[in-house]
């Protein structure tokens, strides 16, 4: 009969592998679960994430205008809304005005 202990000592010896494969990252998996499902004490593994880190949305641009007070700190998918709103209406009533700020975006 396997006990607790052997396949503890299997674990550590899995983890202590100086040049893992997929052969022993099957055979770590297998003792967890085995260990897991006869003695019902699930170890806390490492979490390892491939994710990206989050993105700091918010803005951070200062100068000394009214409108960078306002917009300082505040959340990026608060603040083009605003400002997309704010292109239209130049492209409406002030063409060139808004042909000059869309050849400098480009």
């Amino acid at each position: 009969m396997i006990t607790e202990r052997d396949l503890i000592e299997a674990i550590a010896e899995c983890q202590g592998e100086r040049n893992p494969n997929a052969n022993t990252c099957i055979k770590l998996a297998a003792f967890y679960t085995i260990k897991n499902e006869m003695f019902g004490k699930p170890e806390q593994l490492p979490s390892y994430s491939f994710a990206p880190e989050p993105v700091d949305t918010h803005i951070h641009y200062t100068s000394d205008t009214d409108f960078s007070r306002a917009i300082d700190n505040k959340n990026l998918n608060d603040v083009w809304p605003v400002i997309d709103e704010l292109m239209t209406t130049l492209q409406v009533l002030m063409p060139k005005l808004y042909d000059g700020v869309m050849r400098r975006l480009n």
